[in-house]
This record gives C-alpha cells, structure tokens and sequence, in this order.
C-alpha cells in the first residue's frame, strides 16, 4: 500500500469525497461554515496552509487528509483522517510526515497539533510520532458566529 499511495495538495475537486471521508471517520463537521466548500477553498488558498489528501495512484481511492497551517512561529497539524480499512499501513505517520515536512520548510521549530478528548487512534499516531501530550494547556476558543 505504502508504495501505491501518492500523496498530493488538495483540489476543490476533492471536497466532497474529503467531506464524505471525515464524516466517515466522525471528525466534527462545520459544512456551513469553516467547512464550506467556500471556506476550503479559501483557506488552501492562503499562504500559511497546506492542505494535503493521499488517494491509492492506481485508484485515485482517497485514504486520508492532513491540514498544515502556522501562524509565524508554530506550526498546527489539523484534520488528520485515514479511511478506517486502510488504517495501520503507515498511511496517517506518512501524512503527518509530509505535514512535518512542510512545516520545516516554512522555518518553524514547534509543531503541535489539536485532537478532541476520546480520539484515542489520534493521540496514539501523534505519541508514536513522538509528539508529548500536554494536560496542563487549556485550550480556549471563542466562536464569531455558529457553524465556523
């Protein structure tokens, strides 16, 4: 599998298997909002994003997503998402790679990345990957308006 897997930036072309895949794979969705095919297709296009999808090359079967971003000084691995029967193949730690990669490029030294209490499979990934789980941060967050 590891072989057969081409790993790409996203095209507004693949919004809605990627829509279809992280509600598959129960990432919460903001279709209304920053998860509009408008709001995508915004941010890809800024300069601190990249949105990257792996699909099977002789398919084109989308098997995940990974979302880079930074603000200057940090680097955030969002929206990591690997199809449930193509999981434990090293598809997510070659995503995350990529994403890492990416971000190094960008100069950034700290990469952190956010996942929701009780997405055991993620924090396992990102553990293995090496990254430390921080319990005495609180993550704070104030919402402009519903659905972003």
């Amino acid at each position: 599998m590891a072989e057969d897997l081409v790993i790409r930036g996203f095209r507004i072309e693949d919004y809605d298997r990627v829509m279809e895949l992280w509600a598959r794979c129960g990432l919460p969705l903001k279709p209304l909002g920053r998860d509009s095919r408008e709001g995508i297709a915004a941010q890809t296009g800024l300069a601190n994003v990249r949105f990257l999808v792996a699909e099977e090359a002789a398919t084109g079967r989308l098997a995940g997503t990974i979302l880079a971003t930074h603000d200057g000084r940090k680097g955030w691995i969002n929206r990591l998402s690997v199809e449930a029967s193509l999981r434990r193949r090293g598809i997510g730690a070659r995503l995350v790679r990529a994403a890492e990669d990416w971000l190094g490029s960008q100069g950034l030294g700290i990469l952190a990345c956010l996942i929701e209490e009780g997405n055991d499979a993620s924090m396992a990934v990102f553990q293995a990957l090496g990254y430390k789980k921080h319990p005495e941060i609180v993550y704070f967050a104030k919402r402009r308006f519903p659905g972003v």
